[in-house]
């Protein structure tokens, strides 16, 4: 087996497989992506999936406004029923309600149904694409369920979502074992870094262990150099719009512009194609769920990971597919990566687990789900760490305006910056604080305002994280302002 003692996984925010990788290669039993002549329905007609051709700041951003995202509108998206459907529908998933469930968001007037079939070439995602070009991509990864974020990430981190299919309401605490216990157990190091505000910090498991809870700027840069990387790092992006350090989201979340998760891609695949620790490494990139964009991949059945199905839905089938980078010095160039031959499973983020487990001979699986979940360790098929990949990747150039920051902080929160400032109402103020207060969840819900702005949003979530990790009121801003390397 490949000698690999750091796994880091960068897990951005809403894009489906086809949206962003669907023509990497040509399409065929080697590759399942675009033909170029796939279609939807949709009030003015079908939609064939296209391409800006020329990549504007506008067409980075594309789809505008947010598609629907929560499980009802999901299962719109994948079964193409007349309206959101609350429970799983009936008759086969076949993929053909995106652009009628993008255009029923709103009324008046409604979304222009175009937007979620829009797909980026290689070119115009170059960082992402030349890293699944120089050493691996899998056609074959799929969202652990047809959910928003946050169930999502739980498979991530437990295996599980607990029966919960969307963000909100909130239902704390959050109390599944995490990965993060079993590398505990095993005397295996672990790191979570973030930029704004963890989402992992939704699990209570997580909070004693908020010391593992590092800043990606003040920490993982650092680490990265002087080869001092855990066995596990996880890495969060940028979820919101700064005042005060002057940055847009990099979390690559529509309509947030793709340019700025290219630049993030780029400077991690730097820091750590220049560490010590590089011929040791698997460095994987996911996103969370496919936000509402179009894929023409149907979700397979999946195992359920437990027997909670607090919401009506079992966890039995996967969301829709999602890009999945895999790159290590040990994968060859131009891989493209599968479960092994036979296996009944497609990838999912419980694959992360499986490989986790496996790798590091932790102990028994979290749940049904990632017991039954390919890894990828067989991806790591070459007999030493020969593959070094480009020495460096172009680092997008992109300086946000003043217009486009006053407008991104003036702009309505999405769900997910909703949630996070709902997480930050239910924070524990300070570690002391957490045996009572985790008691104290499963009383009546707390409260969060509502918030207008995104900068709203950020102040009241940054609160309750400082709160929480007795902090000053306001950080000082990063030395990385606007089209610096920081952004």
């Amino acid at each position: 087996m490949a000698d690999i003692a750091h796994v880091v996984v960068l897990m951005l925010e809403n894009r489906s497989f086809d949206s962003m990788l669907g023509t990497l290669y040509p399409a065929g039993p080697g590759f399942d992506g675009l033909t170029g002549t796939e279609t939807n329905p949709s009030p003015v007609g079908p939609i064939q999936v296209w391409n800006c051709g020329t990549l504007t700041d506008a067409a980075a951003c594309i789809p505008t406004p947010d598609p629907g995202e929560v499980f009802s509108d999901m299962n719109q998206q994948v079964f193409n029923t007349p309206g959101k459907s609350p429970t799983t529908p009936p008759g086969p998933a076949n993929m053909q309600g995106f652009a009628n469930n993008y255009a029923s968001q709103t009324d008046t007037p409604p979304y222009d149904p175009h937007a979620v079939m829009h797909h980026f070439t290689a070119d115009q995602v170059p960082v992402l694409s030349t890293l699944a070009q120089s050493f691996g991509v899998s056609d074959c990864w799929h969202a652990s369920a047809p959910n928003q974020t946050w169930p999502n990430r739980f498979f991530a981190h437990t295996g599980t979502a607990r029966g919960y299919v969307n963000n909100s309401p909130p239902h704390f605490p959050y109390l599944m074992p995490t990965i993060y216990d079993r590398l505990n157990e095993a005397g295996r190091t672990w790191r979570v870094y973030f930029h704004d505000l963890p989402q992992v910090a939704t699990l209570a498991r997580m909070w004693p262990a908020a010391d593992h809870l590092r800043g990606f700027e003040e920490s993982f840069l650092a680490d990265a150099a002087q080869g001092h990387l855990p066995n596990y790092s996880f890495i969060e992006p940028r979820y919101f719009s700064d005042p005060l350090t002057g940055h847009m989201p990099n979390d690559q979340h529509p309509p947030h512009n793709v340019a700025y998760g290219e630049r993030l891609i780029a400077r991690i695949y730097d820091a750590l194609r220049r560490s010590p620790c590089w011929p040791r490494t698997l460095f994987i990139i996911t996103y969370d769920e496919h936000g509402g964009l179009y894929d023409h991949v149907s979700p397979p059945a999946a195992v359920p990971p437990d027997g909670h199905n607090e919401e009506g839905f079992a966890f039995d089938r996967y969301g829709v597919r999602v890009p999945a980078v895999i790159v290590s010095p040990w994968i060859a160039a131009g891989s493209v990566i599968r479960p092994p031959a036979g296996h009944a499973h497609p990838f999912d983020h419980t694959s992360i687990l499986a490989t986790l487990r496996n790798l590091f001979a932790l102990r028994a699986p979290l749940t049904a789900r990632d017991a039954a979940a390919p890894d990828l360790l067989h991806a790591l098929a070459l007999p030493a760490p020969t593959n070094d990949g480009p020495p460096a990747l172009p680092m997008p150039s992109i300086t946000p305006s003043a217009t486009e920051l006053d407008a991104a902080h003036a702009a309505a929160p999405n769900h997910l910056q909703t949630a996070l400032a709902e997480l930050a109402s239910h924070l524990p103020i300070g570690i002391a604080d957490i045996p009572q207060h985790t008691v104290a969840l499963g009383g009546p819900a707390r409260d969060t305002p509502a918030f207008a702005t995104v900068a709203q949003a950020l102040a009241h979530a940054r609160a309750g994280w400082q709160a929480f990790l007795n902090l000053p009121a306001s950080p000082p801003a990063t030395s990385d302002g606007p089209g610096s390397a920081g952004d």
